[in-house]
């Protein structure tokens, strides 16, 4: 194991050939939720419901990225970035799921890969990060098996309308997320708590994953394909027998329901009396699915506490929104922390870039989600020094340097996030960009990240936290 701080002698680089961007989601920074022929996401009918969002914020607007992607586009090439991952929302480009294709949505999208394209950025397409068609909802969502063929349908569809100018494809973004948050807990949208719903839901988005990535190669054989994981170490809040269990209970739901069947073709024995009802003859020959690249989104390791596992997990001020509400808690008094309440520890991207390798052999990974939210301060002359930020990357970024230098198979970080956004539950009340965004004028103000990062980039060295 790695100590926590590299020796003086290593060197904080990254190859010439690293890619550095950023990534951003479709509800979370679009707005624009019901112009030009988009039709209703789960998010946009949860967010619109009272008491489900802080502050009743919604995504409505956003920070507007539908009508200032290009403006965006040129801070993220001023900063020398190389890539950027968005996602596509399903309900711009098949309002109903289904159906007859709007051909605005997909003609938004192409306007967007092509400027980043323009700008020497290369665009990386996300399919889902977690804004479900509402109407497809109401006929069960990803509780129901015809979910598995609406969503290849619909990767179908777009890469045979897009694959001319976007080459990179990601399945989905954080499944464990939004299956066991969505369907298990009931804190993101859509709202459900019902085992049997999550466990359908896990089955059938592995199997979407499996089926999808060959729909793609069928359409667009030199396309490169892989999906994203949220990946963070559970481990027990104390060393008691209970709260081991719990850890190794979270670390089934959260990081081995879709990494394992990825991988592996199995599912974690912890899951399978949530999983096994919903498997029929020859699904489990489709999991194992071989990727291009597997996206790592890592933020912090979480601390499980058995005693709240038990009593039904821990609630959204306690931080469920990062745990999953299975017993994840905030750690104790003295540990750093973000605004989100995760802990900032660093040697946990290192653990989890390595035992990726270890558990699932070589591949290779981007880190495609990291960062940290903080309480940023807009000062006398219009700008956020965000040095806690800054210490953040600095820390994260110095452990993913020695995972490169010790041969880890690590091809690019994308920083989360370009801008400031929609944080799901949390509305606008949580700020994790490196450019600021005024809610309410839409202006953009790059922060002391922004200039950190952009050295960073420029020089491939880290500069000093």
């Amino acid at each position: 194991m790695m100590t926590d701080n590299p020796p003086d002698n290593c060197a904080l680089d990254f190859p010439a050939d690293f890619l550095f961007g950023a990534s951003t989601a479709a509800y979370q920074i679009e707005g624009a939720w019901n112009v030009d022929g988009k039709g209703e996401s789960i998010w946009d009918r949860y967010a619109h419901t009272p008491g489900t969002v802080e502050g009743g914020d919604t995504g409505d607007i956003a920070c507007d990225h539908y009508h200032r992607f290009e403006a965006d586009l040129d801070l993220a090439a001023a900063a020398g970035m190389r890539v950027y991952r968005f996602s596509i929302a399903w309900t711009r480009v098949l309002p109903d799921g289904t159906g007859a294709p709007n051909a605005a949505g997909l003609d938004f999208y192409r306007r967007l890969a092509a400027a980043c394209t323009a700008r020497g950025i290369t665009p990386w397409a996300c399919f889902y990060h977690w804004d479900y068609v509402q109407a497809l909802q109401d006929r069960g969502g990803w509780a129901v098996r015809d979910s598995v063929d609406w969503y290849v349908d619909y990767v179908t569809l777009v890469v045979r309308e897009l694959g001319d100018v976007i080459s990179h494809w990601v399945m989905f973004n954080e499944p464990s997320i939004f299956t066991t948050l969505g369907y298990q807990i009931g804190i993101h949208a859509p709202g459900v708590r019902d085992a049997q719903a999550y466990g359908a839901a896990v089955h059938h988005v592995n199997l979407a994953t499996a089926r999808g990535v060959k729909a793609i190669r069928a359409v667009a054989p030199a396309a490169i394909v892989g999906t994203v994981l949220s990946l963070n170490h559970m481990v027990p809040f104390t060393d008691t027998p209970a709260d081991r269990m719990a850890a190794q209970i979270a670390d089934a739901a959260m990081n081995r329901s879709f990494a394992d069947p990825l991988f592996l073709g199995a599912y974690p024995d912890i899951l399978a009396p949530m999983v096994m009802p919903h498997i029929r003859d020859g699904d489990m020959a489709e999991l194992k699915t071989p990727v291009d690249f597997i996206g790592i989104n890592h933020y912090s390791r979480m601390q499980i506490d058995g005693t709240r596992m038990a009593g039904g997990g821990g609630d959204s001020s306690d931080g469920a929104a990062a745990g999953g509400g299975l017993g994840w808690r905030k750690p104790r008094d003295g540990a750093p922390v973000t605004a989100m309440g995760w802990e900032i520890y660093p040697q946990g991207l290192y653990d989890i870039v390595k035992r990726v390798a270890d558990d699932y052999g070589p591949i290779p990974i981007y880190i495609t989600e990291n960062g940290g939210a903080f309480d940023d301060i807009v000062g006398p002359d219009g700008r956020v020094n965000d040095q806690d930020r800054i210490a953040l990357l600095h820390g994260y970024l110095s452990a993913l340097a020695r995972a490169v230098a010790d041969g880890y198979l690590v091809q690019g970080y994308f920083i989360w996030s370009l801008l400031d956004n929609f944080e799901w539950g949390h509305g606008y009340a949580k700020r994790f960009g490196i450019i600021h965004v005024h809610y309410a004028t839409q202006l953009r103000t790059p922060k002391a990240s922004y200039d950190w990062y952009r050295a960073l980039i420029a020089t491939h060295r880290l500069p000093p936290a």
